[in-house]
């Protein structure tokens, strides 16, 4: 499934932690907000109210740790809409794995930065449309290992590179706002977007539907929404007729 020009997915996250369904502020273990004991219902739940994209986040896989691979299974076993997975993704046999378990695309983040020639090799093997890389920023620097060491590169100059090596979407999380529901600031999206003309998908920070209406005018071609829709802020059907870009 490719991103359309003039549609912005709304797409739901279920980010994985120990065998559930769990929510965290900027990342941080033991921060957990909510916690849901079946992640393949979770994301049956969010296809059956209309999600035409699941984003799925390995958070045990970010940390290093390989213990999700029966819940991934059963995931794409139980959920027909396409599905995008991230968190630590550290090989490029990882990557080919997943996308052969029936993973639509994967997410890459750290190894992307660091080793852009595996992005090429994937590309190639898999085609473009089914490697998204992460970029995720900090005070207008990107970050990586789980937000933790800052690189010397904006996200648009990482974009730049990344999409010359065959990414073919990406996924920019505005870390200084992730999972603290308090809105976030447009400019640096905006600046994305107008520099790569591969889809862009947003993820941070989004806490109402004012918000996701801010984004429709920015050129974003799909949200990921997480806290929001589990705290209840955010009605996830009200949220879908933001999709088609006016």
């Amino acid at each position: 499934m490719s991103f359309h020009k003039n549609r912005m997915l709304i797409i739901p996250a279920v980010d994985i932690k120990d065998g559930k369904c769990v929510q965290l502020v900027q990342g941080k273990p033991g921060t957990e907000q909510v916690v849901l004991d079946d992640p393949a219902g979770v994301a049956r739940n969010w296809e059956s109210l209309g999600a035409e994209t699941v984003h799925v986040v390995d958070l045990d896989g970010a940390l290093g740790l390989e213990k999700n691979t029966g819940i991934l299974k059963e995931i794409i076993d139980e959920v027909s809409v396409p599905l995008q997975i991230g968190g630590g993704i550290r090989s490029k046999e990882y990557a080919g794995k997943l996308l052969d378990m029936g993973f639509e695309r994967v997410i890459l983040g750290t190894m992307a930065i660091e080793n852009p020639e595996v992005v090429e090799e994937l590309a190639a093997e898999y085609g473009s449309e089914r490697i998204m890389v992460s970029l995720d920023s900090r005070d207008s620097r990107v970050v990586i290992r789980g937000w933790t060491e800052k690189v010397p590169f904006t996200a648009e100059e990482m974009a730049r590179k990344l999409k010359a090596r065959g990414a073919g979407s990406i996924l920019f999380t505005n870390v200084d706002f992730e999972g603290l529901l308090s809105g976030f600031d447009l400019k640096p999206v905006t600046e994305l977007v107008d520099a790569v003309d591969i889809p862009v998908i947003y993820s941070g920070g989004v806490s109402s539907l004012d918000d996701i209406g801010m984004l429709q005018g920015t050129g974003v071609r799909g949200v990921v929404i997480g806290s929001a829709i589990y705290r209840g802020l955010i009605d996830f059907t009200e949220a879908l007729k933001y999709q088609d870009i006016e």
